[in-house]
């Protein structure tokens, strides 16, 4: 195989540890010798259609070997089929969280982060290089029709390889060492993917909340599709969507992750009926769903799903008001106290999720700043530690939190297996004589009548942190860290902008330093790609022209030049060429150390929490929880399709 030897397959894992997962209160995944119930048990909401013929009993739905889901453990228990889950939504585009919330995945993240089957009914890897992947037989569609590998060469032949459909080429999971893979179609039931050199971020891309979709339902989509299409009819086709051309309606129809259009087959739990626009979505249960509990019965358990759309502001009122059954979108930490005195009222309680940013707040030096003495300035890492150790963090949590998040720099989470306390602590204890020290080190000795400290040019050592005002904490952080910037010589002037505009000005080198979350995703692990840690994006705010080089291969931006930057982008690239796991491990650790002692974000609390609304009569939405879109899906790690209604939980 392309030069290189074969080593012997390694079984990717499918099973957990029974007693690690209920410590996690997840429900189980099947353990390895665990058989299929001997009676599969369906909804009654199908009743009538299986009576009538229109469709199958649930025994000729389901795969022939489906994934059993054994729920347990923690306040967790099986549940019964019925009722309708209602949530609220701020725009018509929010039904893509239907797809996160589902988690419905070929590969997902268990609890321990790793990676386990789900829709595939297992995966063997070579190499690091060679991944085989493996369907279960009989799973179909949510429309009846088979889902086999014939889907997986449509994508790859008609939609990754098509250059109307995929202007690009495939998707960069799918390249390695600047190839793509050779894709091998071995039975209806089995594929291959194999690359010449390792790719460590395709298994990963699988189990994303926003996943890398290597499939589509052919049987249905090929009707768009010239090269299979009758160019009469599809061109009539075209006229009535009064869209340009056949493949701006093939990309209109086929829209897996935001599922607008209700004729399009899913895998997901619940499939899309209302068509856009429209006020409120209804989502039905997936009647050929792969995933059934231990006593048979074919999940998910609620019948249906709504949501409502209406004004953002408005959510937190309308769910303190009962309209919805599972709510934490569009729902801050300020609007706790609020919704916990309605608690006592409606039918509703209220629990507080972890979140799992590497900082809830952050500031983000602009090391890409276009003015020459503040960029040197925020490239001195002296510099960047003296704010550091300026900042009353305690203050911070107990004014902002009550004391409930964690004063840390921005990085990996306790519950991560790559957490580091002594990282997570570093240049984080309020020192101002250190911090006095460090500013005085770098030549900024000279103050005006006012204690603020000049620049070597003569300005003052004042500047904007500028926001994209979208939450009054952001505002009211800002304000209790100028007042121990000050302290030591340093004023700082918030600034809220249009999230256009502030990410515009960052890009440009306009900002010299701005706020923000830190990493999106600290609940990492090894084979995670660690893209947070280096430039890889103009997105990132530290260094967005640095990420905005790595990001178009050279064509735009700069190309690093400090020593400390230039060592992570050099770890990247050795992380997405590494074939095992304890590479990949070695890697982020020293990834994460380098940036905790560079301060490139300077991290200011993390582990803060996030309101969950759930009806008194939902049952098996955990107490405790992470939230967080990667790598949970936010409610999707803890499998909302095991959800279920018990009227007789109801209270006055």
């Amino acid at each position: 195989m392309n030069g290189f030897p074969r080593k012997p397959s390694r079984r990717a894992a499918l099973a957990l540890g029974s007693a690690a997962i209920a410590a996690a209160g997840l429900p189980r995944l099947a353990l390895g010798q665990q058989q299929t119930p001997l009676r599969l048990v369906d909804s009654p909401f199908f009743a009538k259609q299986v009576a009538d013929g229109t469709l199958p009993p649930v025994v000729q739905r389901a795969p022939t070997s489906p994934r059993i889901i054994t729920v347990s453990g923690d306040g967790r228990e099986a549940g019964r089929h019925g009722g309708t889950m209602r949530m609220l939504m701020g725009d018509q585009r929010d039904i893509r969280m239907m797809t996160i919330y589902g988690y419905a995945r070929l590969i997902v993240y268990d609890d321990n982060l790793e990676l386990a089957s789900d829709i595939l009914e297992g995966f063997d890897v070579e190499d690091g290089r060679i991944f085989t992947l493996k369907l279960r037989p009989g799973h179909c569609w949510s429309d009846g029709s088979p889902f086999t590998t014939e889907d997986f060469r449509y994508w790859w032949e008609d939609v990754a390889n098509n250059k109307r459909l995929s202007p690009g080429g495939p998707p960069q999971a799918l390249i390695a060492a600047g190839k793509p893979p050779t894709v091998e179609v071995l039975s209806p039931t089995e594929i291959r993917y194999s690359w010449d050199a390792p790719n460590p971020v395709f298994l990963p891309s699988l189990a994303g909340a926003q996943p890398a979709y290597i499939y589509m339902p052919s049987g249905y989509l090929k009707q768009f599709h010239e090269r299979y299409a009758d160019k009469a009819t599809l061109s009539s086709r075209v006229k009535t969507a009064r869209v340009k051309d056949w493949g701006s309606l093939h990309e209109r129809m086929s829209r897996m992750y935001r599922p607008e259009n209700p004729e399009l087959p899913t895998l997901d739990p619940w499939r899309n009926t209302t068509p856009l626009p429209a006020e409120q979505f209804t989502f039905l249960r997936n009647a050929y769903f792969h995933r059934i509990d231990q006593n048979g019965l074919q999940l998910p358990y609620v019948d249906q799903v709504t949501l409502t759309i209406g004004t953002n502001s408005l959510i937190p009122a309308k769910t303190a008001a009962g309209e919805s059954d599972l709510q934490a979108r569009y729902i801050r930490f300020d609007n706790y106290t609020f919704l916990k005195d309605a608690s006592k009222r409606m039918n509703i309680d209220v629990k507080l999720w972890k979140r799992a940013e590497g900082a809830w707040f952050a500031l983000m030096p602009n090391l890409n700043a276009i003015d020459p003495v503040w960029r040197d300035l925020n490239r001195d890492v002296r510099y960047r530690r003296a704010l550091s150790v300026a900042i009353n963090r305690k203050d911070v949590n107990k004014v902002i939190f009550f004391g409930l998040a964690k004063e840390s720099g921005n990085t990996a989470l306790p519950e991560s297996p790559l957490y580091d306390a002594r990282q997570a602590g570093l240049w984080m204890e309020q020192d101002k004589t250190l911090a006095n020290r460090l500013l005085d080190e770098i030549g900024l000795v000279k103050r005006d009548l006012e204690g603020i400290r000049l620049l070597p040019d003569g300005r003052r050592l004042e500047f904007t942190i500028e926001t994209s005002g979208e939450s009054t904490e952001e505002t009211d952080i800002l304000d209790l860290i100028k007042q121990d910037l000050v302290a030591v010589g340093v004023k700082i002037y918030p600034r809220s902008t249009q999230r256009d505009v502030f990410r515009r000005r960052i890009l440009a080198g306009q900002t010299i330093m701005s706020a923000w979350v830190g990493m999106d995703n600290a609940l990492v692990a090894p084979e995670m790609e660690p893209d947070a840690l280096a430039p890889t994006s103009a997105s990132q705010f530290n260094w967005p022209r640095w990420g905005q080089f790595l990001e178009s291969s050279g064509r735009e931006g700069e190309e690093p030049d400090m020593p400390e930057v230039k060592e992570l982008v050099r770890l990247y690239h050795a992380w997405r060429r590494s074939a095992t796991h304890e590479q990949r491990r070695q890697i982020w650790r020293d990834m994460l150390r380098i940036n905790a002692e560079q301060l490139f974000t300077i991290g200011i609390v993390n582990g803060t929490l996030q309101p969950v609304v759930v009806s008194r009569t939902l049952r098996n939405v955990p107490d405790k929880g992470l939230y967080s879109f990667e790598p949970g899906a936010f409610f999707g790690r803890y499998m909302p399709d095991t959800f279920w209604f018990d009227p007789s939980k109801a209270q006055v």
